[in-house]
């Protein structure tokens, strides 16, 4: 038995699930689990179904590695079943899970903590639709409250496609209108107290959507960022702030849009991607940490 299967006990990596985001999960579990392997951890993979509580039990599993992205994994549910079986799991708790994959409900904690928001509203049904024009104005951006990797997310530029948009977001539950920031995103990694420096995005495409993140090579990802240094320490404090207030720990990623002169939040990821694309291992390979390194870290902290 080596050094680590006795500081760890036996970990799970939990991938997959039910969320539109199986795809990618299983990506990062698998990346997940094979570092903790090399590494000489005892780690098995858990594709998480319905009967994930049994699977926990039956396989004596100390410790969880949770990769599970959007719903089910994010949004308190894992981290209620792990908090009941009392296995310590990576990444933020029941409460602050649930609070942040509220988009909007994270919105209105940023704005009472005075943090640089763009302004939305929910609509709850296409009569709503003329209103929110009246509000928002074009362009505008329609998307779900509560997904993850940019599914149902349009940005509306004219009033023909506006109903349309919201029917494509409405099949992944409640909507969400947002004013449309004509700027540059940026994602900023944090782990524990740190963190990491800034990405740039620049896709090929109109924005930073699935396709860019996962499928396509043309995505460029930029770090240095470029920003100037008073510029992205003021992003970093913005970033690490909306973190802490939303009551997220340990590690994730916050996504913002600079426009030239404020940097706007968007969401805060808190079961980050571990792939080939992902944003983390990018922002933290910047820093000179490898990947494994990374790995461990984020599992180190389930020891607190």
């Amino acid at each position: 038995m080596t050094d680590l299967h006795t500081k760890y006990g036996k970990v799970a990596v939990l991938m997959g699930g039910t969320s539109a985001e199986r795809d990618v999960s299983l990506n990062s579990g698998k990346a997940v689990l094979t570092a903790l392997q090399d590494q000489g951890v005892d780690a098995v993979g858990i594709d998480a179904g319905k009967n994930i509580a049994q699977q926990l039990v039956a396989q004596k599993i100390d410790r969880a590695f949770n990769v599970l992205h959007g719903r089910g994994g994010e949004d308190g549910a894992i981290q209620g079943c792990l908090d009941w079986l009392n296995i310590p799991y990576t990444g933020t708790g029941l409460r602050a899970s649930a609070i942040t994959m509220d988009k909007q409900l994270t919105k209105d904690i940023w704005i009472k903590a005075g943090l640089p928001v763009a302004d939305s509203v929910i609509v709850d049904n296409e009569t709503q639709l003329p209103q929110v024009l009246e509000q928002i104005g074009l362009p505008l951006v329609i998307k779900p409250t509560s997904e993850g990797s940019s599914f149902g997310i349009s940005i509306v530029k004219e009033e023909s496609t506006l109903l349309n948009a919201w029917k494509n977001a409405k099949q992944y539950g409640v909507v969400m209108a947002e004013q449309y920031i004509d700027g540059i995103e940026y994602t900023v990694a944090i782990l524990g107290e740190e963190v990491l420096p800034a990405i740039k995005l620049k896709p090929a495409n109109e924005f930073y959507d699935y396709d860019a993140k996962y499928l396509q090579d043309d995505t460029q990802y930029i770090c240095p960022c470029g920003l100037a240094e008073e510029v992205e320490a003021t992003i970093a404090k913005d970033c690490k702030k909306a973190f802490e207030v939303t009551g997220c720990k340990d590690w994730g990623r916050v996504d913002v849009i600079y426009d030239g002169k404020i940097a706007y939040l968007i969401e805060v990821n808190t079961v980050p991607g571990m792939t080939s694309h992902s944003l983390v291992p990018m922002a933290a390979k910047a820093t000179g940490m490898s990947f494994a390194k990374l790995v461990l870290d984020v599992l180190d902290k389930s020891l607190c």
